[in-house]
């Protein structure tokens, strides 16, 4: 039985950065398969065509992390594929498939530690952080 779930947000890592791509709107599949399998489909502004036309068309493995349901939640790194493009007059609508990855690095010990490197600590670390887990800042995972 697969279970489908409301996407809040994708982000892509393109030249080691993660791109941040808005939403119009997206779903994401858990197919329950025998190989883990998630279909993640966004529907986007047509500006970010050539990102993932270029994609599909190498076959290229993808990076990407999506929240998924609520915007407090942690994001959830994914290794995808291109499996459908769609152009539409202002828009497009793409599905990716591909797998959860295992995360090394918890997104609240990114945070936690990039603001401990910023010298807050007390009260005004405690807010922050608490505003960080909620706002979700993009920090570069591949250090």
């Amino acid at each position: 039985m697969m279970k489908t779930f409301k996407l809040i947000s994708l982000q892509l890592v393109k030249k080691n950065e993660w791109l941040d791509i808005p939403l119009v709107d997206g779903l994401i599949i858990n197919k329950e398969d025998d190989h883990s399998t998630w279909l993640i489909e966004g529907y986007i502004d047509k500006s970010f065509y050539d990102v993932f036309r270029e994609a599909g068309a190498e076959e290229k493995e993808l990076l990407v992390q999506v929240v998924i349901t609520k915007k407090e939640n942690e994001p959830a790194p994914f290794k995808v594929k291109v499996r459908s493009l769609q152009s539409f007059e202002n828009h497009i609508s793409v599905l990716l498939e591909g797998t959860l990855k295992k995360s090394t690095n918890r997104y609240a010990e990114i945070l936690l530690d990039s603001l401990i490197q910023r010298g807050l600590s007390g009260d005004e670390l405690m807010t922050e952080f608490k505003s960080g887990m909620v706002s979700k800042p993009k920090f570069n995972h591949s250090k």
